[in-house]
């Protein structure tokens, strides 16, 4: 009998070659840090986690998502573990405070082949994830120093932020075409466009809307923020101008915005055909409402590709978006769009007149959904950027050089 003895990895060609097969293969552990966590009830990084998460598990990779809560306590969820730690319950600190136990717990937990970092305010963590040998990707969702809940400090803390993000990561998320022409632009630096995806919906139950004293096919919808950027005032002061007959229902809130949501409330008046229902967090009554709705209108201009925009488009809802480059490339042009009340109140009169355009509408955003937003192409592009980051590709080198192009303050052109 012969025994053939293997041909050691003499080379370096041989080694570069058998770790790359083998981490082509082999289970990857990937941390997931910066968001609320899991399960997801808040907002689009929520769950972006929780879908990607779930199914990188079912492929076979070990998935740790931080998650706030009170105690360091450990447990499981679709098969992800997750870690709950504190926050300090501060508009300016909680999303900071968290991160960074959360980087710290990384840190000093178990061996970690590459992390996701969420919300670029949470840049300066990256060093200390790097420096424990964790190679790390930044999602820098949209450009949260436009946003006017932040005041001069937060804007100026967001932007720096971004920068530090740029000079640290080893790679970059951008969810829309326009934030990576923002982030190439401003910076010179690449990114990796990866989008959010769409829940498909064929049916919803009627109960939770009738329990409303809502109808099937009977309201239009706005699932918002109370925050000027998303532009729930023009909506609202375009509607009651308008001769619409069909409710207009508003759900959303504004924990820090209190002088927009008086302004808003007051420019409803008394209007017994517009309708506030607070924040609602069941997912299967929001599911129903964006079903059921004869349209869905979208105020948002400052983020990238928005989940709430995408849910509405999965559910073959016809879409009246606010007039910027994010929502038409998302829509690719299938909606109508207002850039002012007035504009807002021409389109009110179209959803009400031409049924058979708004059906046409519906029709073509689910098709645009169902084919260019899927949760699992999503989660194909998340672990092909683990195992690239895993076997040591890393935009840093590049990036540490980068410098702000001061004449780029905007995204012009997509925004």
């Amino acid at each position: 009998m012969v025994i053939e003895i293997p041909r050691p990895l003499d080379t370096d060609a041989d080694r570069g070659r058998h770790r790359t097969q083998t981490l082509e293969t082999r289970t990857l552990h990937i941390a997931m840090i910066g968001t609320r966590g899991v399960p997801a009830c808040y907002g689009g990084f929520e769950t972006a986690v929780e879908e990607i998460g779930r199914r990188l598990v079912e492929r076979g990779h070990d998935i740790t998502v931080y998650s706030r809560g009170a105690g360091t306590r450990t447990s499981e969820y679709l098969g992800m573990r997750v870690v709950r730690l504190p926050a300090v319950p501060v508009k300016q600190l909680e999303t900071l405070s968290h991160t960074g136990l959360s980087a710290v717990h990384a840190v000093f937990g178990r061996r970690t082949d590459a992390a996701f970092v969420f919300n670029a305010a949470n840049s300066p963590f990256l060093p200390v994830l790097r420096a424990r040998g964790i190679p790390t990707a930044l999602h820098m969702d949209g450009l949260e120093w436009k946003r006017s809940k932040w005041g001069r400090r937060g804007k100026a803390y967001y932007r720096w932020a971004e920068e530090f993000g740029v000079r640290t990561a080893d790679a970059l998320i951008a969810d829309a075409p326009g934030i990576g022409e923002y982030y190439d632009r401003e910076f010179g630096v690449p990114t990796e466009l990866i989008r959010y995806g769409a829940p498909i919906l064929d049916s919803a139950p009627t109960d939770g809307i009738r329990a409303l004293d809502l109808t099937p096919g009977g309201y239009h919808l706005v699932v918002a923020r109370f925050e000027p950027e998303n532009h729930v005032l023009e909506i609202v002061a375009g509607y009651r101008a308008s001769s619409a007959t069909t409710p207009l229902v508003v759900v959303g809130s504004a924990p820090y915005a209190a002088e927009y949501t008086q302004r808003i409330r007051a420019t409803a008046g008394d209007d017994p055909r517009i309708r506030f229902l607070g924040g609602v967090y069941d997912q299967e009554l929001l599911d129903a409402l964006y079903f059921h709705a004869t349209s869905y209108v979208h105020g948002h201009s400052v983020g990238g590709t928005n989940p709430s925009l995408l849910r509405a488009m999965g559910a073959g809802t016809a879409v009246l978006a606010y007039d910027v480059g994010f929502n038409h490339e998302t829509l690719d042009e299938h909606g109508l769009f207002f850039a002012d009340a007035a504009e807002a109140t021409r389109h009110f009169s179209t959803l009400e007149s031409d049924p058979v355009r708004v059906a046409a509408l519906g029709l073509h955003a689910r098709e645009r959904a169902a084919a260019a937003f899927r949760w699992d192409d999503v989660t194909s592009d998340y672990e092909d950027l683990a195992r690239r980051l895993a076997q040591g590709e890393s935009m840093h080198d590049r990036g540490r050089r980068a410098r702000r192009d001061s004449r780029a303050h905007s995204l012009r052109g997509t925004g």
